[in-house]
């Protein structure tokens, strides 16, 4: 007799961005005259540029032809994609990652929910409180988190790191020492940064104790501050205890087409000696037939010139719309963090209200839809997200009607 997975069954209620969707589908159902704007979910509203598209069509076109036609992909990732990476990413920030510790993916958000299997079951792990709830998650599917308690919102085998105004949104150091730690900067949800030097007492943590951090710089891009780093491969003893996670989808537009990878130096190895990098290649290429030849050459134009270019406005597009919002809500009387390296803003909600009461709020006095604080762990509570991927024009429009509130 088939019996579901327990661990699954721990999960409480459903995804935090699916609750959203059926909250918005629900009003919009009773108000079909409404014009909603979207503030919620990170999915980016610019195009592809054009380089990207030019490399779609000819490698399309490539497709169409017997002589050039391409089935499955190397499970890892072509050569062309995982070499323009090392050379044109992590060459300029002075590290020295290889071509060959690059596996291609479908993106970094599969990454950061599979890269956990290689890792035993009693495994402990730690993360910043606001997370990315993929993370949690993920290790729960696992049945490594042990049991959730309703009042709190944490889990019993799970190390939280608060991120709160009073620590600048930053985590401290563990106390207790955990085995894997998820560390995202610039910080989703938050949109808060921490400098290298920062990032250097992590490093120097997780190789004292013999754990490892999981990074997930999917925003780097978005960093406008000097000395902040793009790599955690930029912190000396980096490649003995750090794995790191990312994504063509925010810095690139890719969320409809995928593609991402994750960073595993050949150095990085278990306290039995075990490697982490064959773990994984052993994983992928189990599991994951390869992103597609046509997609990793769109991903290889990112980093041409004119592709680097391109993208770099789009970014400069977005952080206008966070600037927008910024400022607009200091004006509307909230306090409000995060916006200068980070395609998300953080704010308060007004005293008296939950952040799902301000969630119903927006949406049913504005018609703004943005992504309550405590959907993203229990220091959450309180706060709220928006994001800047939407157009300037309702980036403006969303900030005049949460003024006229």
């Amino acid at each position: 007799m088939i019996h579901a997975n327990e661990a699954y069954l721990k999960l409480p209620g459903s995804y935090l961005f699916s609750t959203i969707a059926k909250k918005v589908a629900a009003f919009t159902e009773k108000n079909p005259d409404k014009k909603i704007i979207r503030l919620g979910i990170g999915d980016v509203t610019q195009p592809l540029c054009p380089a990207v598209i030019e490399a779609i069509h000819k490698a399309t076109d490539e497709m169409a032809k017997a002589e050039t036609f391409r089935g499955y992909a190397p499970d890892l990732g072509y050569d062309f994609l995982r070499n323009t990476i090392a050379e044109k990413v992590f060459r300029p920030l002075g590290t020295d990652i290889a071509a060959d510790e690059i596996f291609v993916s479908d993106g970094a958000k599969s990454d950061s929910a599979n890269i956990q299997e290689i890792f035993t079951q009693n495994t402990r792990i730690a993360v910043c409180d606001p997370v990315y709830p993929v993370y949690v998650d993920s290790n729960v599917m696992a049945g490594r988190t042990g049991d959730y308690d309703s009042e709190t919102g944490l889990w019993s085998n799970v190390i939280y790191m608060p991120c709160t105004e009073a620590n600048g949104y930053s985590p401290e150091l563990p106390k207790e020492v955990p085995d894997l730690i998820y560390l995202c900067f610039p910080n989703n949800p938050t949109g808060a940064m921490i400098s290298k030097a920062k990032l250097q007492e992590w490093v120097d943590y997780a190789n004292r104790n013999k754990a490892v951090i999981i990074y997930d710089a999917a925003y780097e891009a978005y960093i406008s501050e000097a000395d902040m780093p793009h790599s955690i491969f930029e912190c000396e003893g980096a490649r003995t205890c750090a794995i790191e996670l990312r994504s063509f989808s925010k810095n690139a537009g890719f969320t409809g087409t995928r593609l991402g990878y994750t960073v595993i130096p050949r150095e990085l190895k278990d306290a039995d000696g075990v490697s982490l990098h064959s773990l994984w290649a052993r994983r992928h290429g189990t599991k994951f037939n390869g992103a597609p030849y046509i997609i990793q050459r769109a991903g290889e134009a990112v980093y041409s010139e004119e592709g680097q270019r391109q993208t770099k406005e789009q970014i400069a597009y977005y952080m206008k719309n966070a600037r927008t919002i910024y400022d607009g809500l200091q004006a509307a009387g909230y306090t409000v963090s995060g916006g200068v390296n980070a395609p998300y803003i953080w704010l308060k909600v007004p005293a008296g209200m939950t952040s799902w009461d301000f969630f119903d709020y927006l949406l049913e006095k504005a018609n703004v839809v943005g992504t309550p604080g405590s959907g993203f762990g229990p220091s959450g509570e309180g706060y709220f997200r928006l994001t800047a991927f939407g157009s300037y024009e309702n980036s403006v429009e969303a900030m005049n009607r949460i003024k006229a509130l």
